[in-house]
């Protein structure tokens, strides 16, 4: 068989991609649970998306299957063997400050424009048509080629949980939703809540200061970047208003502070950043517990901000709680986090998003963290866990894929591993390849979302190389 030109190929379509393309960002696929149905049980415009990835596998011959309106498949090929690409349609909210319509899929300045444009209804279009060309030039195939679409990925992934209950697990597989070369490994991710026990003997009244409401953050994988607290000042009120605003001064944040009903209500904004690495930001939530830590507060609060300051202010790593850990795979273990609350009559609590190393003892570290917390009067509750994933680096497949990108692109295929979660980990064999190239700015879940045309090409043609070099070859 002579030499496939892969780019070739791609660009014979490229205008039916890019209409195809532009035809899936038009569906606001957002999850809508309110207006979900048993036949749309993420609501209707996510229906609409699989439906239309089904419909554009049933026009182009491929064999099609809707798994319970959450998860669906396109197959083609024959063998018993399995090759799985992980795409998912649901998109996040457009939000506001588009200056293009975010579901247009407008084409100016090489870029096609729109809400999933890169996460992820480009690469899931590009999946797609490497697919079609393979078909298309009526190459033979070994093993069966499955793309898997999801719904529900930017939420809580019930779309391959039910699947995956349905369906094979491929042998191999890679989600094209995230970033290229080679994302072959991928740390655990924990959430959990720490709890202050109730103290029924503590005395809410003591202190010069105290806290009736304290609130930060609304997610466990998101750095707060806005913290509140309602404190009543019995005396030197002027002092530690002084005090506030010189810590917002000496820390670089913005805050403010004003009297609502005889109440003092103070305000901090921090920096947000994705909870994968806490120190891209500056949690509010933590610098205003600092800073209510070094006041002299009734005893409920004064508990728990003093312990929030000691052990969790500027250490994103474990240090302190004894729980630090790094491997040569993954790195270091890093905690967010990501809500604080507390009220003068339940007390406080912490939501934490921990994300781990590969070798990292999960079940030996949270007994040792459960034991010291208790001496602390702290509880964990709520505890979910995703495990972390790993290809080894010397795997066939990933060989496999590094050959492909690299006489692709004429790039070096260095492998990557992240802190952050993909499709990848739900297939036990599998990766994150693309479609992010080196050097691109990331403007997922961005206003003005968009992909370079050019990327979009160079992505389909690797991975239909990738599929032919897993599927066609024996």
């Amino acid at each position: 068989m002579n030499e496939i030109n892969w780019k070739a190929e791609v660009e014979k379509r490229q205008d039916e991609l890019l209409k195809d393309l532009q035809s899936l960002i038009a569906i606001k696929s957002v999850l809508d649970e309110e207006q979900a149905t048993p036949d749309a049980p993420l609501g209707e415009n996510v229906k609409e998306a699989l439906d239309f990835m089904l419909g554009l596998g049933k026009r182009d011959g491929f064999a099609e299957k809707n798994v319970d309106n959450l998860a669906g498949h396109l197959e083609f090929g024959a063998g018993e063997e399995l090759v799985g690409v992980l795409c998912h349609v649901d998109v996040v909210p457009e939000g506001d400050g588009w200056t293009t319509d975010p579901f247009g899929g407008e084409l100016k300045e090489g870029k096609i424009f729109g809400r999933g444009a890169i996460d992820d209804k480009g690469p899931t279009m590009a999946a797609y048509y490497a697919m079609k060309i393979i078909k298309e030039l009526g190459l033979p195939l070994y093993k069966r080629v499955r793309m898997i679409i999801g719904t529900d990925e930017e939420s809580d992934w019930r779309c391959v949980d039910r699947y995956f209950e349905k369906e094979e697990m491929p042998s191999v597989g890679f989600a094209p939703d995230a970033d290229f070369p080679i994302i072959y490994a991928e740390k655990g991710i924990a959430d959990f809540d720490l709890v202050q026990q109730s103290n029924k003997s503590a005395n809410s009244c003591s202190g010069d200061v105290i806290v009736h409401f304290f609130e930060s953050g609304r997610r466990y994988n998101m750095v707060p970047d806005y913290a509140k607290a309602i404190v009543t000042v019995s005396s030197g009120q002027t002092e530690i208003v002084q005090s506030y605003s010189a810590f917002v001064d000496d820390n670089g944040l913005d805050g403010r502070f004003y009297i609502d009903n005889g109440q003092l209500v103070l305000e901090l904004k921090g920096v947000s950043a994705h909870g994968m690495e806490p120190d891209h930001g500056k949690n509010a939530g933590l610098y205003l517990a600092e800073f209510l830590a070094g006041r002299q507060l009734d005893e409920k609060a004064a508990g728990f901000f003093q312990w929030t300051s000691q052990f969790l202010f500027e250490d994103s790593r474990g240090k302190k709680l004894g729980i630090d850990y790094s491997d040569d795979i993954t790195g270091d273990l890093t905690i967010n986090v990501g809500k604080i609350s507390f009220d003068e009559n339940s007390g406080g609590r912490l939501g934490l998003n921990m994300r781990y190393p590969v070798t990292f003892p999960l079940e030996e570290k949270r007994a040792e963290l459960t034991k010291k917390l208790a001496e602390e009067k702290l509880q964990i509750e709520h505890f979910s866990n995703s495990a972390p994933h790993h290809v080894a680096k010397d795997h066939p497949f990933i060989q496999t894929l590094s050959k492909v990108y690299e006489e692709q692109t004429g790039e070096k295929a260095e492998l990557l591993s992240i802190g952050g979660g993909t499709y990848a980990r739900s297939l036990k064999t599998g990766v994150a390849f693309g479609a992010l190239f080196p050097g691109r700015a990331d403007v997922a879940h961005q206003k003005d979302e968009y992909m370079f045309i050019e990327d979009l090409l160079k992505a389909t043609a690797i991975y239909a190389q990738a599929i032919w070099e897993l599927a066609g070859k024996k």
